[in-house]
């Protein structure tokens, strides 16, 4: 961090790294931004642009670090909601403060490859795994999700019971019911029509029904990509396009921006843990457990729709004429010469 004095003005100059999501926007031409809200470790800038995200977050090491942020080493400037600032051509201007990237991170690393064969065969259940266990890789993709209260959630609704905290939000909401069930079948019109009573549903900067269809896209995508499930990939597409259509004026700003990173795959870290740690490339329980520390019911309900799109993924790859279906065939085939 460097410190400038004008005549009239002093210049704070810092640097922070990046998301890959917000570059297009930090790269364009310079445009107006203000303050949509300020809090102790994070900023949110609403830029007056139509790339997408619109909002980019400013945010100390002590934040979630959400797919559209930029994340300093120092602290933030005192800012109120409202106040004036500027971004483009490489920087964000915001009271004192002139930031730049120096460092890019991806908000959408890609999983390793899962045998959709391992899938479909394993047994349901969750609830049951040891603190610090480590699946096997290829095989949690096929395991259910117990509820809160220690009952099995229908269709992968819920967050293994091992861990105490908030039940989603819209836990029993039949839109919910509605979008679990037709993801499963790749029922496009039933998840398409659930998804439109998802978003914006509920309060808070993020509701509840954005971050389980948050949840959801970066599930179907990510692991419907490792399994080789073209069908959750395909509804990935489908339902992106259904929940970014005029997001802006259906939801808060902040939770649009969001839905247009999640629509490309584009998570925070914590989301991310729990995908790879469903191909067991690390261990589960302390990756859910993080995910469900976040916000008041946002980690219950980004579980939620993680879970929801789980257990499509995994419904699809069994599904007659899927490429998971015809290797288990093949399989079964030469295990009986």
């Amino acid at each position: 961090m460097t410190v400038s004095t004008h005549a009239r003005r002093p210049r704070t100059h810092m640097t922070g790294a990046a998301s890959t999501a917000v570059r297009p926007v930090l790269e364009s031409p310079r445009r107006r931004a203000r303050v949509l809200a300020a809090f102790p470790a994070g900023i949110y800038l609403e830029v007056r642009t139509e790339l997408e995200p619109s909002v980019i977050a400013i945010i100390t090491g002590a934040a979630t670090r959400l797919p559209n942020a930029i994340v300093l080493a120092g602290d933030l400037p005192h800012v109120t909601m409202g106040d004036e600032a500027a971004v483009g051509e490489g920087v964000i201007e915001i009271g004192r403060l002139r930031l730049r990237a120096r460092r890019w991170w991806d908000p959408a690393p890609p999983l390793g490859r899962v045998d959709p064969v391992r899938l479909a065969a394993l047994p349901q259940g969750l609830a049951a795994l040891p603190q610090g266990h480590v699946l096997p890789q290829g095989q949690a993709l096929s395991r259910g999700h117990a509820g809160p209260s220690g009952h099995t959630a229908p269709s992968g609704h819920a967050a293994p019971s091992g861990h105490a905290g908030p039940e989603p939000g819209l836990a029993g909401h039949p839109a919910v019911d509605l979008l679990a069930g037709a993801c499963a079948k790749g029922w496009l019109l039933g998840a398409v029509s659930a998804a439109e009573q998802l978003v914006g549903l509920g309060p808070g900067l993020t509701p509840s029904g954005d971050d389980v269809l948050a949840g959801l896209l970066v599930t179907l995508r990510h692991l419907g990509t490792a399994a080789g499930v073209e069908r959750a990939v395909w509804l990935a597409d489908w339902l992106a396009a259904t929940v970014t259509y005029d997001a802006r004026s259906r939801t808060t700003p902040i939770s649009a921006a969001l839905l247009h990173c999640a629509a490309r795959g584009e998570s925070c870290p914590e989301v991310s843990a729990v995908l790879r740690a469903l191909t067991g490339r690390q261990l589960l329980e302390p990756s859910l457990a993080r995910l469900h520390r976040l916000g008041h019911t946002s980690g219950a309900d980004l579980a939620q729709g993680v879970a929801i799109g789980l257990a499509a993924v995994r419904s699809l790859a069994a599904a007659p004429g899927s490429r998971g279906s015809r290797r288990r065939k093949t399989l079964l085939r030469g295990g009986a010469r």
